[in-house]
């Protein structure tokens, strides 16, 4: 028969065996509640990138055929062929609800964030005299900026607006 000192050593034991059991287990359900959660954040993560990826999946393509819409805005200028401007206000309506839309830069307030200054020349400072070249956005992500003719008061040279666009970049991607 055991003697109660063996018994009471065996239930301390098993005591601080048990003890070192329930903190091991405590230790592991934490690091799965951390492991759940990088995995729920990863997923909410990858839902939001799947979201901007196809929001901006045309990108490329749109900006692609910009230049074309380019083309055909000219040709407008230099015809009255009314069959082709039928083909052009449905090509412009196809990039339209694609999300492409020009930005406004015509007698606006010059907007370094969607417009690139060319040049200058006398007129109501700040404002935009003339757009050279149409710019654009898609899905509100400037695509190409409005290169633009701005009016300065005291009719400095288009070169201070040349050197100021040489130093800063306006977002565009040079890729």
């Amino acid at each position: 028969m055991p003697d109660a000192e063996d018994s009471q050593i065996d239930v301390k034991d098993l005591q601080l065996e048990i003890e070192d059991l329930k903190n091991k287990l405590a230790e592991m359900e934490e690091n799965w509640k951390r492991a759940l959660a990088d995995y729920q954040n990863l997923q909410k993560r990858t839902v939001v990138e799947k979201e901007i990826s196809a929001r901006f999946a045309n990108y490329v393509l749109i900006a692609g055929l910009i230049n074309v819409y380019d083309s055909i805005e000219m040709m407008l200028q230099h015809t009255e062929d009314v069959g082709f401007k039928i083909i052009a206000d449905q090509f412009w309506g196809v990039l339209n609800s694609a999300g492409l839309e020009k930005v406004h830069a015509d007698g606006e307030d010059f907007d370094a964030d969607l417009m690139e200054a060319i040049e200058t020349k006398e007129g109501f400072a700040g404002k935009v005299l003339e757009v050279a070249q149409s710019g654009y956005k898609f899905k509100d992500r400037l695509v190409r900026p409005a290169r633009v003719i701005v009016g300065q008061e005291n009719g400095a040279s288009s070169k201070k607006a040349q050197d100021h666009d040489k130093k800063h970049d306006h977002g565009q991607d040079k890729d």
